[in-house]
């Protein structure tokens, strides 16, 4: 039987998909509460249930010059501000047991990166808060792979989690996005999100940056809906253009409305 619980008040694993909604990272502060406040408003009004995430911290970014956050405690600050202001669930990026440790009192998911997904000590640290843990599935693992990781955080007594499929390697500078990994993920009895926006990223493509196919993003995410999952995971922006990471793979927030009911609406049919 596949688990069910709370994470807020929005509800892992029943009748409606779960969407992780926001920027890539905290640009600011007045940045950061503007989108949210969008971001609510537009749940809101199409009726969906939303977790709210910004990256206080892009630990992974390409080149030494790029910009990265405010940093933990300034960020996840801001974070639990807003999730206590809009009444919504907070997520983020950990990527070390002492962050995990410290985000874990702002911070009512914690995530942890693809390129991290096998770090043991991470996952302890993240299990051991009591917090619900995202692992994003690592680009170099099979989706059933990640069933060990579940043996991980349950040994670490963490029931509440979920894996995010968010594509796999595929030659250089290339990702590729296989929706059977959802099918198969969620047959070993785990929650499945889709990670719409990542799964198109070109990493390294722009040499001293990630490039990607923005416009891809809504046609896999309506796939991954259809496919059956149990959220997905969209960064949106005001001004991908304008973005300070990951502005290619971004949605344009005007774009996000119509999206989610679109989504909603591919959910309602295939349930």
């Amino acid at each position: 039987m596949r688990p069910q619980f709370q994470t807020g008040n929005v509800t892992w694993g029943g009748t409606e998909p779960v969407f992780i909604l926001g920027p890539c990272v905290i640009e600011s502060e007045e940045f950061v509460w503007r989108m949210a406040r969008a971001i609510h408003g537009i749940c809101r009004e199409v009726g969906a249930q939303f977790i709210f995430k910004a990256s206080y911290d892009k630990a992974n970014r390409t080149s030494v010059k790029s910009a990265r956050g405010p940093g933990l405690r300034d960020g996840c600050g801001m974070l639990a501000a807003i999730g206590k202001e809009l009444n919504v669930p907070v997520t983020t990026d950990v990527h070390s047991p002492e962050e995990a440790r410290a985000a874990a009192e702002f911070i009512d998911l914690l995530q942890i990166p693809a390129f991290l997904c096998r770090q043991t000590d991470l996952i302890q640290a993240a299990a051991e808060t009591g917090r619900a843990v995202n692992v994003k599935k690592g680009q170099f693992l099979a989706p059933w792979d990640v069933k060990n990781i579940a043996v991980k955080l349950k040994a670490f007594g963490c029931e509440r989690f979920m894996f995010t499929e968010r594509g796999t390697t595929f030659g250089y500078n290339n990702l590729v996005a296989d929706m059977r990994s959802l099918y198969w993920m969620r047959e070993l009895g785990c929650l499945a999100v889709f990670d719409a926006t990542h799964s198109v990223q070109r990493p390294g493509g722009g040499g001293d940056t990630t490039s990607g196919d923005g416009v891809l993003a809504p046609v896999l995410a309506r796939a991954a809906v259809a496919a059956g999952c149990d959220g997905v995971f969209i960064e949106t922006h005001e001004d991908p253009s304008r973005a300070l990471s990951d502005g290619p793979n971004q949605i344009p927030l005007a774009q996000l409305p119509a999206l989610l009911k679109t989504l909603l609406q591919i959910h309602a049919l295939v349930r």
